[in-house]
Parts: structure tokens; sequence; C-alpha cells
């Protein structure tokens, strides 16, 4: 289960989202109380928008320190 706080997410999944999602590919993650109640997490995807998506179709990353400045593109 992806923790509430968990800023970037990895898609492993994205049946029935296949315009909106690319595997493989790490998101930022919105915070959505709502959505995460309901094991939803809202990122923004490719059209540049946030939606909620099924939880589990993302694993959240820990970025090391050293790396987060090349993650601040994510957040645009």
């Amino acid at each position: 289960m992806i923790q509430e706080g968990s800023a970037y997410l990895l898609c492993v999944e994205n049946s029935g989202y296949e315009t909106a999602l690319e595997k493989r590919k790490v998101y930022l993650r919105v915070p959505d109380s709502v959505g995460f109640d309901e094991n939803l997490v809202r990122v923004i995807d490719e059209s540049g928008e946030s939606y909620l998506y099924p939880a589990e179709y993302f694993v959240a990353l820990t970025i090391p320190p050293a790396a987060v400045s090349a993650f601040e593109d994510l957040q645009a």
C-alpha cells in the first residue's frame, strides 16, 4: 500500500488508462485525502492535469537526497 506522504510514484500498470499513464514512468503524487481513503492516488498524468487512479497501479519511490533535484521538473 502507498503511504499517504509518498511524493513520487512509479507506474506499474495502466490497463484502461493507456493514453493517460505510461508504465515505468515516475509521476508526482498530488495530495488527496478523499482519494487516499478510497484506495486511489492523484497524479499529474500525461495530459498535464491531476486525476485519481487506482493505488495498485503505482509503487511509491524513495528518492535519495542526492537525486531529488533530478525530479524537480515533475512538479511543473
